[in-house]
């Protein structure tokens, strides 16, 4: 994919996901892989809803900041997962209003965040390991994300919101979108004794479309 294809790929996608409300103002950050290993990332302060593909904070090889607006300040939660996953070739992060909310459940389970409702969620995201809460900016979140090992491709930060890494923006939009949209599941199963995949069936889908799991 050609850069100019691939600025006008990351604003269509943003403006997507801020067009059915799945982040909302100047939140979020999205960034990807360019053919010569270099990245492309939101400006800080902007919104999904109006990026403009020319001003894209585009980074050399060795992390350089060599054209466009300053970048966002979660930078290091990006190149944590770049470096940490070889196959990651973008980056997302939102505030999406349901997984944030399942965050702030006192039962929400850390190793596996995300209760077992439907195959597509493990499909796309494996299992998603919620963090603790972090400032906004704070560089911990990418020490954080760099502890996993490479080991997950996506995290939810507590009282904040989701990031995933896919091997390019397209999957990881469509990934982050199946993450929001299982919290959503969840919080309306919650307190009823819903019928959720059994441990055969996980085992099931994770063999069968070969899913990092174990992690």
């Amino acid at each position: 994919m050609s850069e100019s294809h691939l600025r006008e790929q990351i604003c269509t996608l943003a403006k997507s996901l801020f067009d059915r409300g799945l982040t909302h103002g100047s939140t979020g950050n999205i960034s990807a892989r360019t053919e010569d290993g270099g990245l492309l990332v939101s400006p800080t302060g902007t919104s999904f809803g109006s990026l403009d593909p020319g001003r894209l904070s585009r980074f050399d090889t060795t992390g350089n900041l060599i054209d466009g607006d300053k970048p966002t300040k979660e930078m290091p939660l990006h190149t944590a997962f770049y470096d940490t996953r070889s196959a990651a070739g973008a980056v997302v992060h939102l505030h999406s209003c349901h997984s944030v909310a399942w965050s702030m459940m006192p039962d929400a389970n850390e190793d596996d965040f995300l209760p077992p409702l439907t195959p597509y969620g493990i499909m796309k995201l494996g299992r998603v390991k919620l963090l603790p809460f972090f400032l906004p900016g704070d560089p911990s979140m990418g020490e954080a994300v760099r502890g996993l090992a490479g080991k997950r491709s996506a995290v939810m930060l507590a009282n904040h919101g989701p990031v995933v890494a896919g091997k390019d923006v397209e999957a990881a939009c469509n990934a982050i979108e199946e993450l929001e949209n299982t919290a959503r599941l969840s919080i309306m199963m919650r307190g009823i004794n819903a019928n959720v995949l059994t441990q055969e069936q996980v085992r099931t889908v994770v063999a069968k479309f070969d899913v990092e799991w174990e992690a």
